[in-house]
């Protein structure tokens, strides 16, 4: 006989006096920065861990002693969800917070370039930078599930920093190495997180087809992965080609490998209107292929299908882009 598996939530349900209003509200803000998720009317749930249950059992605390009732138990399911669509409830918060912070960036360095070369205020910039820095690290704690948008707003965080190190007359550290032409990538293990969308169903189809024809892809956890020799990440923490900038990893992988063809352009900016969410290059034909490639997703749980049917789409609309342009 099978083992019954070991709970794999927590769950905190709680009702909270009517009165005073401050009680609830900061009851509310407490959940949110636990990062915990409703799914029903006083009800939150948060992944089981020692830290979760800890978080947990001192909120139950504060919420007797204000006048209500609490308390936390183990579930293997959630009544009504299945565990993707619960995961896919973190996500989505944490993919807002991620957005929401990418555009405090965007604030930051726009206010930067209203002005001349060298005329801002270089402790303002590095105030502003550890704001964001502090608030991403509070955002990744509550990242259960490796939500998507870690990746754009690291990007733009080390643009900033890089604009910071000019600034200070220290040289950039880049490594050269990273630099490298297309043969000498040929033959390696291409690395990325599991559950791809857009950015690295494209990325993953450039590399296969424009790149390495003979790449090979692993799909492993977004959070804790350590590389093994000869491996090349792309789209992820600390990977050898992701977001730099505000440039998504695709439009990463053409500049550092030298695509320029015109076709590819402007599938890379689809790819980051869709991948960045801020409309930088305004392509109207970005929509129709966002909700086909979430259609793909939510069609195919297994990376392997999502990559074979995106990169059908890819070439399909590299050859609509290469044939209208001629």
């Amino acid at each position: 006989m099978s083992q019954p598996s070991e709970p794999k939530w927590l769950l905190l349900i709680h009702q909270i006096p009517p009165k005073p209003n401050y009680f609830r509200v900061k009851i509310g803000r407490r959940l949110q920065r636990l990062g915990a998720v409703p799914i029903k009317n006083s009800v939150y749930v948060l992944p089981k861990s020692e830290q979760s249950y800890e978080d947990f059992e001192w909120l139950v605390r504060e919420i007797v002693e204000g006048g209500g009732e609490a308390s936390v138990c183990e579930a293997r399911f959630v009544e009504g969800l299945s565990e993707t669509e619960v995961e896919a409830l973190f996500n989505s918060a944490r993919e807002a917070d991620y957005l929401e912070l990418a555009g405090g960036a965007r604030r930051l360095r726009s206010e930067l370039s209203r002005g001349k070369k060298g005329e801002y205020d270089k402790e303002d910039l590095e105030s502003g930078i550890a704001r964001l820095r502090n608030r991403l690290a509070e955002i990744e704690r509550m990242d259960f599930f490796a939500a998507t948008g870690r990746e754009t707003i690291e990007g733009l965080l080390v643009s900033l920093e890089e604009k910071l190190k000019a600034s200070l007359g220290q040289e950039l550290d880049k490594d050269e190495s990273q630099l490298g032409a297309i043969e000498k990538v040929q033959g390696r293990l291409w690395v990325t997180r599991k559950g791809i969308h857009v950015d690295r169903m494209a990325s993953a189809w450039l590399i296969r087809r424009f790149i390495d024809k003979d790449a090979r892809f692993k799909f492993v956890p977004g959070k804790g992965y350590r590389p093994e020799p000869g491996e090349l990440r792309f789209d992820m923490f600390e990977a050898e080609y992701t977001h730099e900038g505000d440039r998504c990893t695709f439009e990463v992988l053409l500049q550092r490998f030298g695509l320029t063809e015109s076709a590819l352009r402007q599938i890379a900016e689809i790819v980051h209107d869709i991948d960045l969410k801020d409309g930088k290059f305004g392509r109207e034909d970005a929509l129709g292929l966002e909700r086909l490639i979430a259609g793909i997703a939510m069609a195919n749980p297994e990376d392997e299908k999502r990559l074979a049917e995106g990169s059908a789409v890819f070439n399909s609309l590299y050859q609509y882009f290469k044939r209208k342009r001629a």
